[in-house]
């Protein structure tokens, strides 16, 4: 019997490789220990193997000292440069089963319905990772079951791109189930049928308190066609302020550039909820960032962003002096 770690370096939601890993192991009689921690527990055992999981790129310094603290770990996701996907290194063609045991906390269900994209952005792993679409689940399968409640963290990168999208979105109106589209739709590629019956769905966010849906915007030249996708989804009886969309930002141009705030503010014209990703963000210009934060912080509607930025920064500035006073120094003040 073999002794496996397995570690979640990043990510808020379950993670589906570690589940399926734990759930082939157990199958094989092995004794799996699920850690959150890339630290060695003073009274951990010596373990056969150590997995390690990590989906953001913004992760590597924790990879690299999850490295250190376990030499040998095999470390997999997106945040890594491996695209190798569980079923390759288990070496099976297919293997959806999941151990939900490591998160007793989460109480919903989470899942694929298909993997791949029709799409290939050149920021995008999917469609190197996964290839083209294919369905691989329906909505029911992915669900726990009683006593478990009918709400689908759903992670399809193009829910509308498999061929049997119509069944399964049925089969969500159909069943009750309330469905979080984590990953978001492409609205690039949605048409009026899609829409239509998008807009009977119980469609939340990623917490299931709050109707939402999310997609993105990530180029200015998708214009036309984005607002083409949005016109749908508004046509169809879909609120606005339901509709969250991911805007890239620090890729085709680095920092706080015109194409952002052209971006922003059409979004903001037509009622919706824009959500700046920035781009590799630790190497991000700090008006960047603080503008992500004036938008997440929704205050955005009453106060300028010259007028939040020059508060914040007289606030971090005075909060510096207030801790350096504190502590009997006396050094200069940098803006952050």
């Amino acid at each position: 019997m073999l002794k496996i770690r397995l570690t979640q370096i990043d990510g808020k939601f379950p993670n589906l490789a570690l589940m399926k890993l734990s759930a082939y192991y157990k199958q094989q009689g092995h004794q799996v220990y699920f850690e959150r921690s890339i630290n060695r527990g003073l009274f951990e055992p010596e373990y056969d193997l150590v997995f390690g999981s990590s989906i953001f790129t913004s992760s590597k310094q924790k990879i690299e000292m999850f490295r250190q603290n376990f030499q040998g770990a095999i470390i997999r996701g997106t945040g890594t440069d491996s695209l190798e996907t569980v079923e390759q290194f288990l070496g099976v063609d297919e293997f959806e089963e999941y151990d939900y045991d490591i998160y007793p906390e989460f109480q919903n269900s989470i899942g694929f319905t298909q993997r791949g994209c029709r799409l290939r952005c050149k920021f995008c792993v999917v469609p190197q990772k996964e290839g083209k679409n294919k369905s691989i689940n329906s909505i029911s399968k992915i669900w726990r079951g009683d006593p478990y409640p009918k709400n689908i963290h759903l992670l399809d990168n193009d829910f509308f791109g498999q061929h049997d999208w119509t069944d399964k979105i049925q089969e969500a109106i159909d069943g009750g189930f309330k469905i979080s589209f984590s990953q978001g739709i492409n609205i690039r590629l949605i048409d009026e049928q899609g829409a239509k019956l998008l807009a009977k769905v119980k469609y939340y966010d990623d917490q299931f308190k709050t109707k939402r849906i999310y997609t993105a915007w990530d180029n200015k030249r998708d214009e036309k066609i984005f607002i083409k996708g949005i016109n749908y989804l508004l046509n169809a009886g879909i609120k606005p302020n339901h509709i969250m969309v991911y805007f890239l930002c620090n890729y085709w141009e680095k920092g706080l550039t015109e194409d952002i705030w052209y971006r922003y503010n059409k979004m903001k014209e037509i009622g919706l909820m824009p959500y700046p990703m920035i781009y590799d963000r630790p190497n991000a210009n700090n008006d960047l960032k603080r503008f992500q934060s004036w938008v997440v912080m929704r205050g955005c509607n009453f106060i300028p962003f010259d007028q939040w930025r020059t508060n914040h920064i007289k606030e971090l500035q005075n909060s510096y002096l207030n801790a350096e006073t504190n502590n009997g120094s006396n050094q200069d003040i940098e803006t952050p």
